[in-house]
């Protein structure tokens, strides 16, 4: 953050009264609030370019709210980008209502610009099993080349992690903050179903799959040989030195196994949650229980994904039927 962001937010009564309030009466996470910050702290410097705070907020109306949102279309701001923005300062301005510091909500019928109908990027089912041999794979050519002793403990920890981790991405639809903070409390291998914390805190359990347990059992075998037996507030997935692994590590890892299974070094962790719930639904699940594996507040954000479905039984159909 810029430390004019900090600035703002710190020397405005209101901003920072709306931050006690997301910290206190809404249980935000640091990573939400900080998102609240940085999209009213733009907005800010759009509306009073070159006037300290505290801010006039009762002096915005609609038109500087619809200004903003030509701002942000110059800047070739994406569509989801900027309704996520308008959204936190719509919020914002309802707090300053119901704490009677603004009379209205300028932002109230202001609308984002249209949505493109991109479909999220899938991986298919061969492609996903390239991706969860290619930790075995590397393991196995470091070894033949004699880059690591055989039995070496921190490599075989170093290969059961990453299977792990890319097994219980695919098994779980899990988002990437929500398996880097997973803790050994929140795997319970003999149900065969981890807890994880997704946004706005709320809980939720998904299973795992056989191929997934086996390679967080050895995971976690493992690592009690190296570092000892953890108590539950401990990580699952921990690094070369025994602390916490990090999200970016674990973004870097995904691009080197990408590139080891041939596959493009662009995709994100979020692509295997894609991949999962594209793939249960072509399977036949229904739409609500894949809603509840991804943590979705809402099916209408889960729908997505049908259409993803829809395309690639178009694909099956122009293959397959004689007369498509």
């Amino acid at each position: 953050m810029t430390p004019g962001a900090v600035r703002g937010a710190k020397d405005d009564t209101a901003i920072r009264r709306y931050m006690d309030y997301l910290h206190g009466e809404k249980d935000a996470s640091e990573h939400t609030v900080d998102a609240y910050r940085r999209d009213i702290v733009q907005f800010t410097r759009y509306q009073w370019p070159d006037t300290p705070p505290p801010f006039v907020w009762r002096d915005v109306d609609q038109m500087a709210a619809r200004g903003f949102v030509v701002e942000l279309s110059r800047a070739k701001m994406a569509a989801t980008t900027t309704g996520r923005k308008l959204s936190s300062l719509r919020a914002f301005y309802r707090f300053l209502e119901r704490e009677a510091m603004c009379p209205t909500n300028p932002f109230t019928g202001v609308r984002a610009p249209r949505r493109g109908h991109d479909l999220p990027k899938v991986l298919s089912k061969e492609e996903i099993t390239r991706l969860l041999d290619a930790p075995t794979r590397v393991a196995a050519r470091k070894r033949r080349e004699g880059e690591v002793p055989k039995r070496a403990p921190l490599a075989l920890y170093v290969e059961w992690r990453d299977m792990a981790l890319l097994e219980v991405f695919y098994s779980t639809g899990a988002r990437l903050n929500e398996l880097a903070g997973l803790r050994l409390r929140d795997a319970d291998l003999l149900g065969s179903v981890v807890k994880v914390r997704g946004k706005g805190k709320k809980e939720r359990l998904c299973p795992l799959g056989g191929p997934a347990c086996s390679a967080l059992r050895a995971c976690l075998k493992q690592g009690e040989l190296l570092w000892g037996k953890g108590g539950r507030e401990d990580v699952v997935f921990r690094n070369q030195r025994g602390g916490p692994l990090t999200g970016r590590s674990i973004e870097r890892m995904l691009k080197k196994y990408l590139i080891e299974a041939g596959l493009d070094a662009t995709v994100t962790p979020h692509t295997l949650r894609h991949s999962f719930a594209t793939h249960l639904l072509d399977a036949g699940a229904d739409l609500r229980s894949v809603q509840e594996l991804l943590g979705h507040a809402s099916v209408s954000t889960t729908q997505i994904y049908t259409h993803v479905s829809v395309e690639h039984l178009k694909r099956v159909y122009e293959e397959a039927h004689p007369r498509a």
